[in-house]
This record gives C-alpha cells, structure tokens and sequence, in this order.
C-alpha cells in the first residue's frame, strides 16, 4: 500500500504526518484491502475565517476510488473528521462487498405451500 500526504500552501511536518498516519491506521484496520492513500493537506485563502484548513484524500480500493474532503478552522480537526468520513464509507463499502456473495433469493429453494384441508360444513 502507498501513502501519499502532500501539502498546498503548508508544510508536511513530522508530527502532521505521523498523525495522518496513526489516523489512518483505523481505517486499515477495518478494510485491509487498501492499493493506494494519497492526502492532501491545504490552507485556503477564504473568506470564511473559520473554515480555512482543507483534507482531502482519495482511496484506492480494488475496484473503487473513495474520494473524501473536510473543511475546519484546525488541520488536526479537518483530519479528524476527514477520518471518520472516510471510516463510514470504507465500512459501507465493505459491507456491500461482503453482502454481494450471498446466495440471491431467485436461487433459494422454493417452500411447499401446505395443503389446505377441507373444513366440515
């Protein structure tokens, strides 16, 4: 697995990069199927004060990219919640792969109507 963490107008430090790192680790601790991480750490020049710190990441997952973002005031909050976002996906995605080989319904032998009996009138 690759990872990527990149950054526009901001520098990578060692202790940003460790977090996204122990961050991430909850994310392959639940789907371990993960090709490729790439993040992307940006400070934007809006208008908003509040919500200047932007993380992105893309995912790459055999068959399906997961493409996430978060906006905050804090770096290390816009990565809290880029995490949790990118959780929930990871976990839907899984659960639709795993719920996909189940035996379909068409498939599934057929029950025996029971026989009605006659009532006496």
């Amino acid at each position: 697995m690759n990872l990527t963490i990149s950054g526009h107008h901001l520098e990578v430090t060692p202790a940003i990069r460790e977090y996204v790192q122990s961050k991430l680790e909850r994310v392959r601790r639940h789907f371990d199927q993960v090709i490729d991480i790439a993040v992307i750490l940006t400070v934007d020049n809006l208008t908003e004060k509040e919500k200047r710190q932007k993380a992105e990441i893309n995912l790459r997952l055999s068959g399906k990219t997961v493409y996430v973002e978060s906006l905050s005031h804090d770096l290390y909050a816009a990565i809290d919640t880029l995490i949790d976002k990118l959780d929930r996906q990871v976990m839907k995605y899984k659960s639709k792969v795993q719920d996909h080989n189940h035996q379909a319904i068409k498939h599934m032998p057929e029950e025996m109507p029971e026989e009605e009996t006659p009532s006496a009138a």
